[in-house]
């Protein structure tokens, strides 16, 4: 027994000795103090591991930089003496006696670098937790420098973004020159506008681009934004005038590092369990440089010159505006009324200003706030005769520009209203007439009376000539420059007159464009009966758009199913042609999926009916419908959604009809489509067949299931498209963090993870190695319950999206035969 209590103490004593050493070497191992420095093969660890301070050189250099990185050293999240770096391996950090945290050479004991405070006390340096680098008081253990707010080129949780209205002091990230070169580059980013506080991002000292203003949930001018990305941000006002925004995540596995790239845009990366989960980058278009389209010019990234100036206002320079040059931006055709007088019931008439609206807008740069409704907004800028426009968030409230309106922008979704000041003259206004008296009152009632009567002779006249016209040709299209198209017959589908159509639209208003695809706008329109109707509008400039106008009249005339959209008709008049479809409230599936705020619009029972309804509709175009059609444009854009969310494949201008059986392909010269949506064998060979539009599908059950597109998405320095990442995460088994974390539920994580094996199975390589549409549906309700592993998927390695963009551009300048589209067309 007293041997038992004997070897029981010295147990207890080695335990203790072993406790405190490690307590001691634990302290130690993240902490410099005067007496304990750095050498340059020597690192400190943080408490949790996660972080490492250490010397490092970049890759193909020799030079030697002080840095704090999370997991590895190609993950830096701050650099010291990014512009002093050492030449060899003889740095040391200490604590110098002034009590600054300093960089030696060794040799000659100069100072490369310092935290540069004036403290006589004593310091210390700890690597906390967080990744931040402390410089401590001993005595008072107070906090007199860190790395957070003395950044490099990243933010990461916790660190706060912070600027001071008062003193006008702000925290500034600056870009790397380059991916191998850590030394300051041309870029910075800090937090500016802080009564709605927004991020620039600036080229030395231009402003170079903006987020828009920060309404709780979003940056208005960002809507590309993940919603993953802004999850666990917030925005905070101190009481001594101090504004800033940081970001966390609740989930305390999940990691991330958000840097400004060597050109000027914002990357995230994300991990979980220390393994990377997501690499986003910030797409920017020319349309996202600042103030592209200059004063009052609307820049549009899907039209074609992306600039043009709103309805009442005109370029200001003409000839520079044609050659490209829009720097000068629009003026006003027509003065406001600068008196801010209100109409009047007497004998003077005052021309009334009034507002119109175009919707999907960027904020404009240097707006000024109220805190009011909308309606009491707009009258407040109505009576203020500096008012120019005028919008509103129900966070930020009221939004209100007295000068000129600089970065504007048209996105395909999100954004804000913006309501724009023009005179009366562009508007249907309601005004107090002067009544005429004597002869001049008794004269305008013969003119009208007189105009009244030659315009029914000249109706009777029309009404009579095109009696004849349609005995003689039926309803043949006038317009049609073939003899191909004057022989098709369009005797069941309704032809609407462009007068009725002109009308529905409001003159094809700028307000009502729901979208823009590769042939032409689409309208809202409201015929006379109420009815609502999306017309589509054959751009004159579209390379071989008859044809493709006609191909659709011709397939959707003959096709029938509730995952069709319903062609109502068509106008083929004064060279225009025209297609009338059945209106969706709900615009297009790109518009919910991709949107960080309407995503949370479809759970998954949504999106496992979206996903069952495109895959039926398909499976009619191939098997069940009179004519067997190949799609060859399927994607998130072209399906749309009708009140009750049920999907509407569209867009049937690329469609063909083929004959043959199951296995039979064709082929073309004319490869037409949208990159990121088209098989290899299509894309690089023309083969087109039924295993076509499979692959489609594929992608874009991929993108329904992870809420991201296949286009924008990029992972490490493979530049993997989202079906080469998927692929990545079946390799790895790690298919689960695919998943939209909006849509994620633990009781259809099974239905989930089938999706994605599903959409696997139809991206495969080889088109004999995908399933038929029939045996997907069937995958799809559980009717064939064991599924395949899927083979190598197609197109792993994403093409550089820049280089993408010029030789699109190329080949369109140059009418090439191969039509491939960037760009998704925005919901109709």
């Amino acid at each position: 027994m007293a041997f038992l209590r004997h070897n029981t103490n010295d147990l207890f004593i080695t335990v203790l000795i072993f406790c405190t050493f490690y307590s001691c070497y634990s302290a130690i191992n993240d902490t410099i103090t005067p007496s304990k420095s750095l050498k340059d093969n020597e690192t400190i660890t943080s408490n949790n591991t996660n972080f490492k301070l250490g010397f490092f050189s970049p890759l193909n250099s020799t030079n030697r930089y002080l840095g704090i990185w999370y997991i590895n050293e190609t993950n830096n999240i701050w650099i010291a003496n990014r512009d002093q770096p050492l030449k060899d391996s003889n740095g040391i950090v200490t604590i110098h006696k002034n009590g600054n945290l300093v960089i030696l050479n060794k040799p000659n004991g100069v100072i490369i670098w310092s935290t540069n405070i004036s403290s006589s006390t004593n310091s210390t340096a700890q690597l906390a937790d967080s990744g931040n680098l402390i410089l401590r008081d001993i005595s008072s253990g107070a906090t007199i420098w860190d790395s957070f707010t003395h950044p490099a080129d990243a933010a990461v949780p916790t660190m706060r973004i912070a600027a001071n209205q008062v003193t006008g002091k702000k925290i500034s990230f600056v870009s790397r020159k380059s991916d191998n070169d850590p030394s300051s580059g041309h870029y910075s980013a800090s937090l500016e506008r802080l009564d709605a506080p927004e991020v620039f991002i600036w080229y030395d000292k231009k402003i170079h681009w903006r987020t828009g203003p920060w309404n709780g949930l979003v940056f208005l001018g960002t809507p590309s934004m993940l919603t993953k990305y802004l999850h666990g941000w917030h925005f905070v006002q101190d009481n001594d005038g101090t504004t800033y925004i940081t970001y966390n995540f609740a989930d305390k596995t999940m990691f991330g590092i958000l840097s400004l790239t060597p050109h000027g845009t914002l990357k995230l990366v994300e991990y979980m369990n220390k393994k990377e989960l997501l690499r986003f980058e910030v797409d920017q278009n020319e349309c996202d440089f600042y103030g592209k389209c200059g004063p009052f010019g609307n820049c549009d990234n899907s039209v074609v010159p992306i600039c043009s100036c709103f309805d009442g206002f005109e370029a200001k320079n003409s000839v520079e505006w044609s050659l490209g040059n829009w720097t000068n931006g629009c003026v006003r055709k027509e003065g406001l009324n600068l008196k801010c007088e209100m109409v009047k019931n007497g004998s003077t008439v005052v021309k009334q200003d009034g507002f119109k609206v175009y919707h999907n807008m960027k904020v404009p740069d240097f707006a000024e706030r109220l805190n009011v409704d909308i309606d009491k907004c707009g009258e407040d800028c109505l009576a203020n005769c500096s008012c120019l426009a005028y919008a509103y968030d129900p966070s930020i409230f009221c939004m209100y520009w007295t000068g000129e309106l600089i970065d504007l922008q048209k996105f395909p979704y999100g954004g804000v209203d913006l309501f724009i000041r023009v005179p009366g003259a562009e508007l249907v206004a309601t005004v107090a007439v002067k009544k005429e008296k004597g002869h001049n009152k008794s004269f305008l009632i013969i003119v009208i009376a007189g105009v009244i009567g030659a315009l029914i002779l000249v109706i009777c006249a029309y009404l009579l000539w095109r009696k004849c016209s349609a005995r003689h040709k039926g309803r043949q299209s006038r317009n049609m420059t073939s003899r191909e198209h004057k022989q098709m017959k369009l005797d069941e589908l309704p032809l609407y007159d462009f007068e009725k159509l002109e009308t529905a639209t409001n003159s094809f208003d700028y307000g009502n464009m729901l979208g823009k695809g590769g042939f032409g706008p689409v309208y809202k329109g409201i015929l006379e009966d109420g009815q609502e109707i999306a017309v589509k509008r054959l751009s004159k400039a579209s390379g071989q758009g008859i044809e493709e106008f006609m191909n659709e009249v011709v397939v959707i005339s003959k096709l029938q199913h509730r995952n069709l959209v319903r062609l109502l008709g068509c106008c083929v008049e004064r060279g225009e042609q025209m297609l009338v479809y059945e209106f969706m409230p709900n615009k297009s599936l790109d518009v919910f999926i991709f949107d960080p705020l309407q995503k949370k619009n479809l759970d998954w029972r949504k999106r496992s009916n979206i996903v069952e309804g495109i895959a039926r509709g398909i499976m009619y175009l191939h098997r069940d419908s009179r004519l067997k059609i190949i799609h060859r444009d399927l994607k998130a854009s072209n399906v749309l959604l009708d009140g009750d969310m049920i999907p509407k494949i569209s867009d049937f201008g690329l469609a063909r009809i083929v004959k043959g059986g199951e296995d039979d392909e064709a082929n073309t010269k004319r490869v037409v489509g949208t990159y990121g949506y088209m098989p290899p064998e299509y894309a690089m060979e023309g083969l087109f067949s039924e295993k076509s539009d499979v692959y489609s599908f594929g992608v874009l059950l991929l993108e329904i299931v992870s809420g991201r597109r296949n286009t924008s998405f990029y992972h490490s320095e493979d530049s993997l498209s989202l079906v080469g990442f998927a692929w990545k995460l079946w390799l790895e088994e790690n298919i689960i963090s695919l998943i939209d974390p909006e849509v994620w539920d633990a009781c259809f994580e099974s239905s989930m993870l089938r999706c994605i094996h599903i959409g696997l199975l139809c991206v495969q390589e080889l088109p004999k190695e995908r399933p038929s549409i029939s045996t997907v549906v069937l995958m799809l309700i559980n009717e064939i319950r064991h599924l395949p592993p899927p083979g190598k998927v197609a197109f792993v390695h994403k093409q550089n999206s820049k280089s993408t963009t010029e030789s699109s551009q190329k080949r369109h300048q140059s009418n090439s035969n191969n039509n491939v589209t960037l760009s998704d067309v925005t919901g109709r």
